[in-house]
């Protein structure tokens, strides 16, 4: 149990990178931000149904934790880049593909 509780909360985390950066992207309470925050919690859930986590306490913090430290990681290093005076899109995957093929 604990060792699927640990894959599922880094998957967590690691999921909600890419969403945390499109979000500080885009107007707040648009449409796309509220996509950018929904979206990973229906993965969130699928993952808990499949590996069967149940409802404990303790799971919903530790998901929680990982969704809004996913989240502002992500919103994180988009304001890194920025800061940079790198150009960014809201997609974390395609601005990682335009700096290595800027070089």
């Amino acid at each position: 149990m604990l060792t699927r509780l640990f894959i599922v909360t880094i998957s967590v985390f690691i999921l909600n990178i890419p969403f945390g950066y499109w979000r500080a992207n885009v107007k707040k309470f648009s449409f796309q931000w509220m996509l950018a925050v929904h979206i990973p919690v229906l993965f969130a859930i699928t993952l808990r149904i499949l590996l069967s986590l149940g409802i404990a306490w303790y799971t919903f913090v530790l998901f929680v934790c990982a969704f809004f430290l996913g989240q502002l990681y992500g919103a994180l290093i988009h304001k890194e880049k920025k800061k940079q005076g790198k150009q960014t899109s809201s997609c974390l995957v395609m601005d990682i593909i335009n700096s290595y093929s800027d070089k």
